[in-house]
């Protein structure tokens, strides 16, 4: 049971820690409160920001976690402060903060069990950034460059399971770009550079959901360069392995007319089948499941790292709560 003392140190402290935010004036930034320097116990600055996390009020959480770091410094606070800092960033969608927060922690603490985690973090905000393939893609190389090192450095985890994933979405959207690229080169006659573009994919993105489209597209480009051996060469491949593809039907029906019909017969394309712009799709299904899974994710970090240091930390949490709620 606490003591009266203590419960009415918690209070002022709270009631100072609230008067002293000062609000940054600075001319296109975003605003956000900061804390006055003033010596506090680390219990209470921490606890006050995990307090701020639970009530999603992101921005003030960042704030509190960055004055652990700031006064204690090295210590293991300023450790399990920094990866709050990174995950608070991240759900207020301020990608920036959270990545140069997570590399912070993963240039101070490379060999810690929570690297991971802070590598995975990097990752995954580079990825929530990818635009639609109309846009320059260097967010999308640098996810992919970021998950790749998840998967190098932890490849047994379930957070590099989880980059591959992703890193299928990063490939088809890297293969949507070059084919938007490639197309727009065809509708200006550019027949080298489309076949140029659409062989890249062919080589690079294999797997994607880009090849049929691209092997179509070169059997119309070297029909049209008269280069009718290599038109019906990438139809046969096409045939070979997508024969239910539309794209093969719309390859079949070109080379027919052309008098060079292929020998497989195009077969009907699934039920359902639709087409759809080239990573939309998959990338906002992941960011649904991402918006589902956030919650749960939120709270095993949380439970996390307030395991660590147990008894000591649930109790600066529990007096940051009280005093919260007495400042009402």
């Amino acid at each position: 049971m606490r003591s009266n003392w203590h419960k009415a140190g918690v209070t002022s402290v709270v009631v100072a820690l609230a008067a002293a935010l000062l609000v940054s004036a600075c001319a296109g930034e975003r605003r956000r409160p900061r804390l006055q320097y003033q010596e506090r116990a680390v219990e209470l600055l921490y606890g006050t920001g995990v307090s701020r996390l639970e009530s999603r009020r992101w921005d003030e959480a960042t704030t509190f976690f960055e004055e652990v770091e700031r006064q204690h410094p090295y210590s293991e606070w300023s450790r399990r402060a920094i990866l709050m800092q990174v995950y608070a960033h991240y759900q207020g969608n301020n990608y920036e903060e959270a990545i140069a927060a997570a590399d912070r922690f993963i240039r101070l603490y490379p060999g810690s069990s929570s690297a991971p985690y802070a590598f995975y973090m990097k990752a995954i905000c580079y990825f929530e950034q990818i635009v639609d393939v109309g846009r320059d893609q260097g967010v999308t190389v640098q996810a992919r460059t970021a998950l790749q090192d998840v998967v190098r450095r932890y490849p047994n985890t379930a957070y590099a399971a989880d980059a591959r994933l992703k890193l299928d979405m990063v490939a088809d959207q890297l293969a949507g770009k070059e084919m938007a690229v490639g197309r727009w080169y065809q509708s200006q006659n550019q027949l080298l550079a489309a076949a140029g573009r659409y062989k890249h994919v062919i080589d690079q993105y294999q797997t994607t959901s880009h090849t049929p489209e691209a092997l179509y597209r070169l059997v119309e480009v070297y029909l049209t360069m008269g280069l009718r051996e290599e038109a019906i060469r990438n139809g046969s491949v096409l045939g070979f392995n997508y024969p239910g593809s539309v794209w093969y039907a719309d390859a079949y029906r070109l080379l027919a007319r052309e008098g060079a019909r292929p020998d497989v017969e195009p077969q009907a394309p699934a039920r359902g089948w639709r087409r759809f712009i080239p990573g939309v799709r998959e990338r906002e299904q992941d960011r649904n499941f991402g918006q589902a899974s956030r919650e749960q994710q939120r709270q095993e970090l949380v439970r996390g790292i307030m395991q660590g240091g147990s008894e000591q930390e649930n109790d600066a949490r529990d007096s940051a709560q009280e005093g919260a709620d007495e400042s009402r």
